[in-house]
C-alpha cells in the first residue's frame, strides 16, 4: 500500500485529532498542524508513533503565508501533501447582522477563505504532479441553515462551500478531489460550554437522537480520503445525524 501525506491543519484537538487517528489508522503518515497547541500536538504524535503509525507534528499559522510556506516545506522533504484536511478553527465576533461591523465580518470570511485557499493551492500544485489528491474542506451545516448571530461563521463556510466546487471541477481531469465535510454540532472542548438545554434541545432535533462526536466527522473524512473516493468530488456532506436535511 501507497504511504501518503496527510495534512490536517488545526490537528491536535478536537474534530482535528481524531481525523489524524483515522488517517494515521489508515496507512498514512499525518502532518498535525497546530498553531498554540504544542504539547497537545506532541502527545497526539507519540501516541500513534507508539502504535506503529507515523506522525509529525508542524506548527505554523495558517492565515500566514510565510509560515504556510515552511510547513509545506517540511512536508515537501517527505514527498508533499498528498491528503489536505483544511480544519483550522477561525474565530468570529457572533452579532446580528444589524450590530455586526463590516470589520467584523469580514475578519472571519478572510481568515476562512485565505487560510483553505492557501493551504489547498500550496497542496494542489504538489498532488497534480502525482496525479493524485484529496482535498477536503471542514464546513458547518450553518452554511445551509441559517442560525442567530453566525451570520459571519455561516457566511465564511458558505464561501469555501462553493470554492471548494470550483476546485473540483478544475482539479478533477488531475486525480484530484475536492469536498466538503459540514458538522452540525460536535461534542468538543469548544462546544462545552454551549449548556445541557441547548445539547437536550439540538437531539430532540436530530433524527438519530444524538450529538455528533468528533470521530464522526474523522470517519466521513476519511472515507473522502481513501483511495476508494476517488469518484466523489464536489460534494457538501452534512454530519449532524439529520438535524439538517437538504
Amino acid at each position: 500500500m501507497i504511504k501518503r501525506n496527510a495534512l490536517v491543519t488545526g490537528g491536535a484537538r478536537g474534530i482535528g485529532a481524531a481525523t489524524v487517528k483515522a488517517l494515521a489508522a489508515d496507512g498514512n503518515r499525518v502532518f498535525i498542524n497546530f498553531v498554540n497547541s504544542t504539547q497537545a500536538a506532541n502527545d497526539l504524535a507519540k501516541e500513534i508513533i507508539d502504535a506503529g503509525g507515523e506522525a509529525i507534528p508542524v506548527q505554523a499559522d495558517v492565515r500566514d503565508d510565510a509560515q504556510v510556506k515552511a510547513m509545506f516545506d517540511k512536508i515537501d522533504e517527505f514527498g508533499g501533501v498528498d491528503i489536505l484536511v483544511s480544519n483550522a478553527n477561525m474565530n468570529f465576533t457572533p452579532k446580528p447582522f444589524t450590530e455586526q461591523t463590516w470589520e467584523e465580518f469580514s475578519q472571519k470570511l478572510n481568515d476562512e477563505v485565505h487560510a483553505s485557499y492557501v493551504t489547498a493551492q500550496l497542496a494542489a500544485r504538489n498532488m497534480k504532479q502525482k496525479k493524485f489528491g484529496r482535498l477536503i474542506f471542514i464546513s458547518s451545516t450553518l452554511s445551509e441553515d441559517p442560525a442567530p448571530n453566525f451570520i459571519a461563521h455561516g457566511s465564511a463556510k458558505g464561501a469555501l462551500d462553493s470554492m471548494s466546487k470550483y476546485i473540483a471541477q478544475e482539479l478533477g481531469q488531475f486525480g484530484i478531489t475536492s469536498n466538503i465535510v459540514a458538522p452540525g454540532l460536535v461534542l468538543t472542548d469548544a462546544t462545552k460550554g454551549s449548556g445541557e438545554d441547548f445539547i437536550e434541545f439540538i437531539k430532540s432535533m436530530t433524527p438519530t437522537g444524538r450529538v455528533a462526536i468528533p470521530e464522526d466527522v474523522a470517519n466521513t473524512v476519511r472515507f473522502l480520503a481513501s483511495e476508494g473516493a476517488s469518484h466523489i468530488t464536489g460534494t457538501y456532506t452534512p454530519v449532524c445525524g439529520g438535524a439538517y436535511l437538504p
